[in-house]
């Protein structure tokens, strides 16, 4: 197992474009939850999740209302049953207007190596759309706070494709985000979630998202200008500087095993074709099953070799790396394009064999979504 993610359902205020599973009772309930996910490893190292880890990651939710000390006790947790290796990524995400230096310098002690900064803009307007608590002026105190804590291996947050955002707005934002020099850039074109507030303003009118032309042009400007910053465009919402990709979400988009801890948390197992697991999106029903001793989570789907094939192509394909012929082939006793003959000729503008590996081209990723559909 080399994955374990912690998710921490809890937020001051939840922000209006979110859909992961997070509540705003943080006073309340946020001082037994290290308990329980402490439980939660317990149960699972007893019941054949082993080690050692490559990857620990702290989602949210946010995160960082834990406090240094209770990030420190779960990573030893983590340690001790499942050992965890010398060059570990350990990775936490925080929100701007949470953290002190005092509190990042705490969470660094604790053995957190790799920060992963919720910006998501550093524009007055963008921040108020989005909803987000911080000001400007907090959010780049939050960084250098974080250098000055001791976090090289930064990463920051940007969401493009607002309403009624420019490409002059937009080409600003990513000057000002280049300024802070991060290691790591995560940006998210704005979507419109089902059953979120911001998805309720855009089907009563109140809000208008940038059509299909407008998004693509604002993806291909991210793209070209932090590739010619000297980052690599490595997935499509991910770009890094060399060395610098997120070692745990390539777990994900690799298909190898990860152990999720917490409410609302995902597993992944690697036996047979795969199976995904889910712990449900409810504290009460968590803590009753952890006091209870038995299984936290629930299984969601089993993969047949049909399926594993296409989630395979669906979850490489995302990434520059793309997906290994030979791996494939090893794997699945065929290659892609005996598996999909059809989907790999339909896709031949965009899909294409380079040194053993297949890719999407940037265009495609604009396209991912409905090219995709090939293979599932």
């Amino acid at each position: 197992m080399p994955a374990l993610y912690l998710h921490i359902p809890f937020c001051l205020r939840k922000c209006p474009y979110c859909d992961f599973f997070s509540r705003d009772d943080c006073a309340a309930l946020l001082p037994g939850y290290p308990e329980l996910l402490r439980r939660h490893l317990a149960w699972a190292a007893d019941h054949g999740w082993r080690g050692p880890l490559d990857t620990i990651y702290f989602g949210g939710g946010t995160p960082s209302l834990l406090p240094p000390p209770a990030v420190g006790e779960l990573l030893a947790a983590a340690a001790r049953h499942f050992g965890l290796a010398d060059d570990a990524e350990v990775t936490l995400e925080a929100n701007p207007g949470t953290v002190t230096l005092e509190r990042l310098s705490g969470y660094r002690a604790a053995g957190v190596n790799r920060l992963s900064l919720g910006l998501q803009s550093l524009a007055p307007g963008p921040l108020a759309v989005l909803g987000r608590r911080h000001d400007v002026a907090q959010g780049v105190q939050a960084v250098q706070a974080a250098r000055r804590a001791g976090f090289a291996n930064l990463s920051l947050d940007l969401i493009f494709a607002l309403p009624g955002q420019t490409p002059a707005e937009l080409e600003a934002e990513l000057d000002r985000y280049l300024e802070l020099a991060p290691a790591h850039l995560s940006c998210y074109g704005l979507t419109a979630e089902p059953g979120t507030p911001l998805h309720r303003q855009v089907q009563d009118g109140a809000l208008a998202l940038p059509d299909g032309e407008r998004y693509a042009d604002a993806f291909l400007l991210v793209h070209e200008r932090l590739t010619a910053a000297g980052f690599e465009h490595y997935e499509i919402a991910n770009f890094a500087r060399p060395g610098r990709a997120c070692r745990h979400n390539r777990t994900y988009w690799e298909r190898r095993e990860s152990l999720g801890i917490g409410a609302g948390a995902h597993s992944f197992k690697e036996a047979g074709w795969g199976e995904r697991w889910a712990v449900p999106a409810d504290l009460a029903g968590y803590a009753a099953a952890l006091h209870g001793g038995g299984e936290p989570a629930e299984r969601l789907e089993g993969f047949d070799r049909a399926g594993a094939m296409g989630e395979t192509l669906y979850l490489g394909l995302r990434t520059r790396s793309g997906v290994d012929e030979a791996a494939f082939r090893a794997r699945f006793g065929c290659g892609v394009a005996e598996a999909y003959p059809q989907g790999v000729r339909k896709l031949q503008p965009w899909l294409a064999l380079t040194d053993g590996r297949w890719r999407l081209t940037v265009d495609g990723w604009l396209l991912y979504d409905r090219l995709i559909q090939e293979f599932l």
